[in-house]
């Protein structure tokens, strides 16, 4: 299923396919050379004085890895991540040898759009979820005190609405996309004056 953005102006093909979809094929495979692309994608996000703070766990279905993330995810984002390819969990290095990294969320994000747009460029779909025990995946995988885990996201093959089971879910997944229209998105002059004509 296909949920192109709806834009006011033509948008890169991967900025306009790139959704979040629940959906996953339990049998899609992630190979670990897709893996390595997506981290690569990340890697070269662009960071405040090139600080790099972006670390991230990565497991493959039926691996260790996976299963501890999957573990460490609510059970809402458990009932339909366990069909992912990968699991990962993306962490935030705060700290390093100068000191305090200045704006390591907004490196970290940076490093997050640039994998779930490679996942785009490999044909797959990936799902950012802040539904996750940050503290058991501290404990899992021994994570330093300067790195704090921000964000768990799964990768895979998509899969149809109806795996989902809920009705509910199933509906949600389907619905179309929405976002704010730019003239509540973007200002000038003052605060909620449309900056585009």
């Amino acid at each position: 299923m296909r949920k192109p953005a709806e834009s006011s102006a033509p948008l890169a093909e991967l900025i306009a396919q790139r959704w979040s979809p629940r959906a996953l094929d339990e049998t899609g495979e992630v190979s670990w050379e897709q893996l390595r692309a997506l981290l690569e994608a990340a890697r070269w996000a662009p960071s405040f004085g090139n600080t790099q703070p972006a670390r991230y766990l990565v497991g493959r279905r039926g691996d260790d890895t996976f299963r501890r993330i999957l573990a460490t995810l609510t059970p809402r984002n458990q009932d339909w991540a366990h069909r992912a390819g990968a699991l990962l969990v993306a962490v935030m290095v705060t700290r390093n040898e100068k000191g305090d990294i200045p704006y390591a969320e907004y490196g970290l994000g940076l490093a997050g759009q640039n994998l779930v747009l490679q996942a785009v460029a490999e044909g797959l779909v990936a799902h950012q979820m802040a539904g996750f025990d940050a503290e058991a995946v501290r404990r899992a995988f021994a994570v330093p005190p300067e790195a704090v885990p921000r964000v768990a996201i799964a990768v895979g093959v998509q899969g149809d609405a109806e795996v989902l089971g809920e009705e509910r879910d199933i509906e949600r997944e389907r619905a179309p996309r929405r976002r704010l229209p730019l003239g509540e998105f973007a200002f000038a002059g003052t605060w909620g004056t449309g900056a585009l004509p």
